[in-house]
């Protein structure tokens, strides 16, 4: 049996699937005002689904891109719950509304010497559909992670996967993309972590999960982090 560059995880076969050391993901433009504009789909659902591939992105060590626009003059910071995945990671600040029109972008897509793009975005009709067509004329195969996107009418997003799936781009989901690369159950390296993530994101299946490890199977409840109501600081107003 080989083994992936980690030296613990299988490797997987290819034959037209993805596995975590063919490909690179890349996250655009997840940020604020970007999300306000979103109405096709629950907004909630978009942050937790794009959590979700973050998480299994670094479960299997594949290489992030992250990028954002116009940060300070419109559209805000990255997601906190995004950045918490990647704390030492900087995005890459772009003003260009198309990624692939900017260099430093497409140097670290370039960077990773992978071929095939997980591209997840706000919003499909632009900053997801305009660099994945111009990357697969410069020879990439794109795979747009379709729960990770959102657009400002069922229709802007419904013509945005219209136009990427006849460029030649394959939608596919957070959770798609993590059972491709997971592929067998019997891989215990990452057998836990998915779990987790399965636990935490995946809404009922995550729940039948839990149901039959406590009821099935008998083993322990998951125990979450407790919670803690959050104090702001108290401010102190000048005494004159």
């Amino acid at each position: 049996m080989s083994y992936s560059s980690n030296g613990n995880r299988p490797k997987l076969s290819e034959k037209g699937l993805l596995t975590p050391d063919n490909c690179v993901v890349a996250f655009i433009d997840h940020q604020p005002q970007m999300l306000f504009g979103v109405s096709n789909f629950d907004r909630q659902s978009i942050i937790n689904n794009t959590v979700a591939l973050a998480k299994a992105s670094r479960v299997f060590d594949v290489p992030v891109v992250l990028t954002t626009v116009e940060t300070n003059s419109f559209s805000g910071q990255m997601w906190p719950q995004l950045r918490a995945v990647f704390p030492g990671q900087e995005p890459i600040e772009r003003s260009s509304m198309n990624s692939w029109d900017d260099k430093n972008f497409v140097a670290a897509i370039e960077k990773t010497g992978r071929k095939k793009i997980v591209l997840a975005g706000l919003w499909t009709e632009v900053c997801v559909a305009f660099p994945t067509v111009q990357a697969i004329r410069d020879g990439y195969e794109i795979y747009v992670a379709e729960d990770c996107c959102g657009d400002v009418s069922q229709l802007n997003h419904e013509n945005a996967m219209k136009r990427v799936i006849q460029a030649g781009a394959k939608p596919v989901t957070a959770l798609s993309t993590m059972l491709e690369w997971q592929r067998d159950w019997a891989n215990r390296e990452t057998y836990d972590a998915v779990m987790d993530i399965v636990r935490t994101h995946l809404g009922a299946y995550g729940i039948g999960v839990e149901y039959a490890y406590t009821m099935v199977h008998g083993l322990p409840a998951t125990k979450c982090a407790e919670y803690e109501v959050a104090k702001h600081p108290k401010l102190t107003v000048p005494v004159a």
